[in-house]
């Protein structure tokens, strides 16, 4: 016979005796609310409540509006007509003589960004410099629903997107201080706030996805990287912990729709306080110089100069008469340490050396030819409007080519006078002619090109191709694996290639 569930938990109940019954009860408690019996278990799953954090911090996020003033494109263009035919003359008579043809026109360009107040008796407000950039007005919008228009943009930088604003406050604002993102974690708690998609003050909440990330913005990349939603609006606005003060100010985000994914990228307070001092002192960012031309070091280039791969930054070429150049760095020299900071990649030295103070005196410490070595540099200043080379226009008379040699799938020549006519390298420059490249070897994928020149091989001087050759059996004696070469282009870059055997 089949017993209804009723019957059944009936019959159950029947032979559980009261002291089970209250062990039964006691132990569903805490299952169900055992995170309640325990504030402390719940508060490391997340804050319970962000509102009294946030309903501190919003007044002194902003909204950031902009406009200018631009020329659109004709009203009415002409239809497309073969050249020289009849119906030419026709519409040219139509649209121009008829009014037919609307001339340009100026027309109201807006756009919107978030920031946020860093000195509210001053007036100061920090957003990103993508927000406010070519803007003939700039209008910052408070929580309360006032406006004050910027009096003038104190400074601007575009290495790190960065822009410091002034306003005149009727009276003091509300402001937030700065944290140390360098005492972050992966996995701490943040929270955003701005004006996504024009919807002003809204907050959303994340962690720290990951540190240090590289996006290939520029030369300075050290993002934090976060999912708490950030999305087209957000950009300039802040990023707190959990204590209210700003880690970063958001700047980008990945998404192919547009809209947030949980990628988001905040540059870090220590980089933005130390741009906004210089911005509202100088009115610019200065930075600190070496004058050296580094590249990372591969796996083949770190057996040729005998230290691990990814370690320090190689040096491939050095300015004349720069801070490098005067401390004695050469090309081939392995950056260790800068200002008793490691250089643990190479894309970290031009960090340190941005953040040095300009004109102190530094240790570097460089591998040379396998002996350490503490140098003594002079920190010069960054121009950012230092010009590159232009490349050497291509010309000459045509001559009988010298005679060439394969060495590695290279095919090598005598830098002759025509050579260095033709690819536009001085008399300074000494080595040996890349004329072709073997595309099945392994040069090929070495990124050398016709056109380059060999002026090292394993850290000693060519000058004619023979010298290329000993450096190559002298390497294979030794048991090498590759030869070290370093190669020159006519606009001056020079780097390291290792090629195997």
């Amino acid at each position: 016979m089949f017993m209804t569930l009723a019957q059944r938990a009936a019959a159950l109940l029947g032979r559980i005796t009261a002291p089970a019954l209250t062990a039964l009860a006691v132990t569903a408690l805490a299952t169900l609310g055992g995170a309640g019996a325990n504030p402390a278990a719940a508060q490391q799953r997340g804050p319970q409540s962000i509102a009294p954090v946030a309903e501190k911090l919003i007044d002194a996020v902003v909204n950031i509006s902009t406009s200018q003033i631009a020329k659109g494109p004709e009203g009415v263009p002409l239809p497309q007509v073969p050249k020289g035919s009849p119906f030419e003359d026709f519409f040219e008579d139509f649209f121009n003589k008829r009014g037919g043809r609307v001339p340009p026109s100026e027309r109201k360009v807006s756009s919107l960004g978030s920031g946020f107040v860093i000195d509210g008796v001053e007036g100061l407000v920090v957003t990103n410099n993508h927000v406010i950039e070519g803007a003939d007005e700039i209008i910052v919008n408070f929580h309360d629903g006032s406006k004050l228009k910027v009096d003038k943009v104190i400074g601007r930088d575009t290495k790190t997107d960065l822009a410091l604003l002034k306003v005149t406050p009727k009276k003091p604002l509300t402001a937030v201080g700065f944290g140390s993102s360098a005492n972050l974690k992966v996995g701490d708690w943040v929270m955003a706030i701005g004006n996504p998609f024009g919807l002003g003050g809204s907050v959303t909440v994340g962690i720290i996805s990951a540190k240090q990330r590289d996006i290939n913005a520029g030369p300075y990349d050290d993002f934090l990287q976060t999912d708490a939603a950030i999305n087209k609006g957000n950009s300039g606005g802040p990023l707190f912990n959990m204590d209210g003060d700003v880690v970063g100010v958001n700047t980008a985000i990945i998404s192919p729709t547009g809209g947030s994914i949980g990628i988001g990228f905040a540059v870090p307070a220590d980089t933005v306080t130390m741009v906004i001092s210089q911005l509202k002192e100088f009115g610019a960012m200065r930075r600190g110089w070496l004058g050296v031309k580094i590249q990372s070091i591969s796996e083949d280039i770190g057996e040729s100069l005998g230290v691990p791969e990814n370690s320090g930054a190689l040096v491939a070429g050095v300015t004349p008469d720069s801070p490098a150049a005067k401390g004695g760095v050469e090309a081939g020299d392995v950056i260790l340490k800068f200002d008793g900071k490691d250089v643990t990649t190479m894309r970290g030295l031009p960090k340190l050396v941005a953040q040095a103070q300009i004109g102190k005196a530094v240790e570097v410490e460089v591998l040379r030819q396998g002996q350490r070595k503490i140098l003594s540099v002079t920190v010069g200043m960054l121009d950012d409007e230092e010009g590159k080379p232009e490349p050497a226009a291509e010309g000459g008379s045509e001559t009988t080519p010298a005679p060439s040699t394969s060495v590695l799938g290279l095919v090598l020549a005598p830098l002759t006078d025509e050579a260095r006519s033709r690819y536009g390298f001085d008399a300074k420059i000494n080595g040996v002619i890349v004329n072709d490249i073997d595309p099945s070897s392994q040069a090929a994928t070495k990124n050398i090109r016709p056109g380059d020149v060999i002026t090292e091989a394993q850290q000693e001087p060519v000058r004619e191709i023979k010298d290329v050759e000993a450096a190559i059996e002298k390497v294979k004696k030794s048991g090498g694996k590759s030869v070290l070469l370093l190669v020159e282009d006519a606009k001056g870059d020079t780097r390291f290639v290792a090629i195997p055997f």
